[in-house]
């Protein structure tokens, strides 16, 4: 067996060399299936692509609910208003939108199916006030490309993804229960984001308690359903302005959670610490 430590995404050609005949077999969605989950990812840079236990519970994950018809992302990268689609055709290049990374990192490929179709349904999801514009040549980012390579690492699910159109709690709370009605057509929609992302309590991890707080706060606020809560995150979760300096990071959790029937339901599929930050990712039903 090739030993692929310090291999740059080493682990992450480990995980396809193990899994891809699984990953191609995975049961397809059905409609006795019921509605997908709504979930909440904490994507991760692209080492993530380095992290095998990162990368094995992406993928187990992945593996625990049926190979949805589509996906719908949106990611913390991106933001435009009005909200705008992500290109669909296949072939679309992806969008490597991170810096000072080992070169190839900027060649590894993500190449899904021809996502028009379901491009076309997202759109039919907004309000009649005009066609939703598409970006021809915006393909996904890496808060979309990351977590699918190991959640979906046969690439062979269509994948459209949507911008934000604020970073107030209240648009994105309002475009996820816009998509709502998508998971149950077997379409899973994710907001990508990060529980924290303090880039200070990577440097000092004197702060590691204060993203540790607002990490347990979120998770309580989430599964207690209170969204008046969450939405006034800045006011009343404890270390908010170290977790969340900006809020590009947090918001994708209220897409989530509007997404979702019942945020109560919400079950941590991932719940760890890496460099000072939760990467607490979220089931929602």
């Amino acid at each position: 067996m090739t030993d692929l430590r310090g291999v740059p995404a080493g682990a992450y050609d480990a995980l396809l060399a193990r899994v891809l005949p699984e990953a191609r077999n995975q049961r397809q969605w059905a409609p006795a299936d019921g509605p997908l989950p709504s979930l909440f990812v904490s994507h991760g840079a692209p080492p993530t692509l380095d992290d095998p236990q990162w990368l094995d519970d992406l993928y187990a994950w992945g593996q625990s609910i049926p190979k949805p018809r589509g996906i719908v992302v949106v990611s913390a990268h991106w933001e435009t208003a009005p909200a705008a689609l992500s290109a669909s055709a296949a072939g679309t290049p992806l969008y490597y939108d991170f810096g000072g990374f080992h070169p190839r990192y900027y060649t590894l490929p993500y190449a899904t199916p021809d996502a028009t179709e379901l491009a076309h349904r997202v759109a039919g999801t907004f309000p009649r006030t005009g066609p939703v514009h598409q970006f021809t040549d915006r393909g996904l980012d890496h808060g979309a490309f990351i977590p699918l390579m190991a959640m979906y690492p046969a690439a062979d699910v269509p994948v459209v993804q949507v911008s934000m159109p604020s970073l107030d709690p209240g648009p994105l709370l309002a475009l996820g229960r816009r998509l709502r009605e998508l998971r149950q057509e077997g379409i899973l929609v994710i907001g990508s984001g990060f529980m924290t992302h303090s880039f200070a309590a990577m440097r000092d991890p004197r702060l590691a308690g204060h993203t540790a707080a607002f990490d347990e706060w979120a998770a309580d606020a989430v599964a207690r359903g209170d969204i008046d809560a969450l939405s006034d995150y800045r006011t009343r979760a404890p270390g908010a302005d170290i977790a969340h300096p900006t809020a590009d990071h947090y918001v994708p959790l209220l897409l989530a959670v509007g997404a979702a029937d019942d945020p109560s339901t919400a079950v941590s599929a991932i719940e760890r610490i890496q460099l000072g930050n939760s990467i607490r990712s979220l089931r929602i039903d």
